[in-house]
């Protein structure tokens, strides 16, 4: 069969002008003072520029993360956030009271887990494993919350770097702070100390004490910072929790940050607690980078708002 070319004579064309265009100059690189004011108004660039503007105005942050955050460096930047009362509540895993605790103590903390898991010394610090079952221990016996019994420990301790703690700082300006552990994921569950009755018992209390944070995030945003199972989880739960108790919460924003995208996080904290209820954001990059930026940028606007009126 003779090959037959289509005939365009009939073609429909329109005016570009009319058209409805998805990127326009208006959203471009504005060269200005602000790095994120300066960003486009497109893809990330936009999610970053919504996610200070809404935190900007609202002033109401809660925290759950992963011990990554901690590793970083990023404790002086928490200290200064939580001294601004930006932040209700700071949620972690186990993992973070680890090096939290350490930085506490030692001013260092992150072995090299590679070389030390050979000879079965990875996690077998001593005064890791003693002093933070103590603390545990301890919490149970007053029947307190895993993170308050940790912070009560470190605020009551000589450690000579506990500045540096967040859960210190959390403890010290009455931000609560809670731990949800999973059983064997931690080092400190390896030593002689450890008790399961009292760690399960402090972190399901630390469950009931978030759920009641949570109760008031209307109008605030949650970020979840390096933790691609454990809390995406606990957030979920704890959401469906406090909606069946009848409470409230919508007009909230939920932000995960972390070097790639994960399935819990995208659906536990992105997609589904927010539907009908806000809008959830996707933040790809180095927490050591990502964050100074984003909460630096939303304390220099509160700075600048409130010196604008007289404050």
């Amino acid at each position: 069969m003779k090959f037959q070319p289509l005939k365009y004579d009939k073609l429909y064309t329109y005016n570009l002008s009319k058209r409805k265009s998805k990127v326009n100059i208006g959203s471009f690189y504005k060269n200005e003072n602000s790095f994120i004011n300066s960003l486009p108004d497109i893809l990330a660039a936009k999610d970053l520029k919504e996610i200070v503007e809404f935190c900007s105005k609202s002033k109401k942050i809660f925290i759950s993360m992963g011990a990554h955050v901690i590793k970083v460096g990023l404790a002086p930047l928490f200290k200064i956030l939580m001294e601004n009362n930006l932040i209700r509540h700071i949620a972690m895993n186990g993992a973070c009271i680890i090096h939290d605790f350490e930085i506490a103590l030692n001013g260092a903390t992150s072995e090299d887990v590679a070389e030390s898991i050979r000879d079965g010394s990875f996690g077998m610090s001593e005064e890791t494993g003693k002093l933070i079952n103590k603390a545990i221990n301890e919490g149970y016996e007053k029947k307190i919350g895993l993170g308050e019994a940790i912070g009560e420990f470190i605020y009551k301790s000589d450690f000579p770097y506990k500045n540096y703690s967040i859960i210190y700082n959390a403890y010290k300006n009455n931000i609560p702070v809670t731990i949800h552990v999973a059983i064997g994921t931690d080092i400190i569950h390896m030593h002689p100390e450890c008790s399961g009755k009292a760690i399960g018992e402090c972190s399901l209390l630390d469950f009931k004490i978030f759920c009641n944070s949570l109760k008031n995030l209307s109008n605030g945003a949650y970020f979840n910072i390096g933790s691609a199972v454990v809390m995406p989880e606990v957030f979920l739960k704890a959401i469906t929790l406090i909606r069946n108790l009848k409470y409230k919460v919508e007009n909230f924003i939920t932000v995960n940050m972390d070097f790639i995208k994960h399935y819990r996080p995208t659906e536990n904290v992105v997609k589904r607690p927010t539907i009908n209820s806000g809008k959830g954001y996707t933040i790809i990059g180095h927490h050591e980078i990502m964050l100074p930026l984003i909460f630096n940028e939303i304390l220099n606007r509160i700075e600048k708002e409130e010196s604008e009126n007289g404050f």
